[in-house]
């Protein structure tokens, strides 16, 4: 259910606005979309994990809560963002 850790370098190194960068808003988003994806792929086949599932709405809560942030504080970052990600809003 988690990334891989080669898997989370990849998504660091292309949403990462220079090196090092693991804490900007667009690597937050990025990984925690990537762990979304994964735990929906993982309730196609476990339908009735509900301790997951929990865990999959605080992290959506959670991507929802940095995205309010990032738009706020910059528009053109935010709708680059969403939709590099295919994020719907």
């Amino acid at each position: 259910m988690s990334i891989t850790a080669a898997r989370k370098a990849e998504v660091i190194k292309s949403y990462a606005a220079k090196s090092g960068d693991t804490g900007s808003p667009e690597v937050q988003v990025a990984l925690l979309s990537e762990r979304i994806n994964n735990l929906t792929e993982h309730f196609k086949t476990h339908v009735k994990d509900n301790h997951s599932r929990r865990g999959l709405l605080k992290l959506v809560s959670q991507r929802r809560q940095i995205l309010d942030y990032l738009r706020r504080t910059d528009d053109g970052r935010y709708k680059e963002l969403i939709e590099r990600l295919g994020i719907r809003r």
